[in-house]
């Protein structure tokens, strides 16, 4: 089994990584039925295991980096069937985690997986970096505003260094009006191509409440096709639109 092993990277909080992440990998594993993990490597702030409902985690990544488990112990499996690897939620859960140790654990997981998605820490700080560190490639999350988009262009020269392979920006919370960055604009700053668009949606926030993906929330929603398009790409298949039928067969299978 060939695993991509792909840090989901961002300059900024409030972007939408982690949402990206967690719907991301739902779909491939449900629609694609690729063997999916998806890790919180934002140890301090971690977020990625609440966006999918779980909130009772007595073993996490944190545990098993202070050495007190092994990593098959702080595997939760989603419904969609995706494997979630979350982060501690407590403060008392940093202490004695030792971050060098992350790229280790993360190869462990190589020909046990199709797909292997670390939900990296915003910005430049110790977690992003040994996050970059532990992938092989690595997808950039922006929104269409210029700050945002500059970050991604001092995360892009990082992940270079490290010489991981950049695969491309996806650009999160799209309105389509005037003032934001157009995909030419940010293919030009980032020196990256825009694999993937995803407008903005306030079902995403709804879902959230329910504790599930987007994907079991409103299945036929351009949102879901968004993601469906990159899983496409990133399984390099053509992407093919859903017929009626087959979307009315959707919103029957997610009811």
């Amino acid at each position: 089994m060939n695993t991509r092993i792909i840090g989901v990277i961002s300059g900024k909080g409030g972007v939408g990584k982690t949402t990206l992440v967690a719907n991301l990998g739902a779909v491939l594993a449900e629609e694609f039925k690729k063997n999916v993990v998806v890790l919180d490597c934002n140890f301090t702030t971690s977020h990625l295991g609440l966006y999918l409902g779980l909130y009772d985690t007595p073993v996490t990544l944190n545990t098993v980096l202070q050495g007190k488990a092994n990593l098959e112990d702080a595997v939760y499996k989603h419904k969609s069937g995706m494997s979630v690897i979350p982060a501690g939620l407590s403060v008392n859960d940093l202490k004695g985690v030792d971050l060098i140790d992350l790229e280790k654990v993360v190869k462990k997981l190589v020909k046990k997986a199709d797909f292997v998605f670390l939900d990296a820490a915003a910005g430049l700080g110790r977690e992003a970096i040994v996050t970059m560190k532990a992938c092989d490639e690595a997808l950039f999350v922006t929104i269409p505003q210029a700050p945002s988009a500059v970050d991604i262009m001092r995360c892009h020269k990082l992940v270079q260094k490290y010489n991981r392979t950049p695969l491309g920006v996806v650009v999160n919370m799209v309105h389509n009006k005037g003032h934001e960055f157009s995909s030419i604009e940010i293919e030009t700053l980032t020196d990256l191509p825009v694999v993937g668009k995803i407008p903005f949606d306030t079902n995403i926030h709804r879902a959230l409440s329910e504790r599930k993906v987007l994907l079991y929330y409103r299945p036929n929603s351009k949102t879901v096709e968004s993601y469906r398009k990159i899983a496409s790409w990133l399984c390099g298949i053509e992407y093919k639109e859903k017929h009626i039928l087959e979307r009315i067969a959707n919103w029957l299978r997610y009811r």
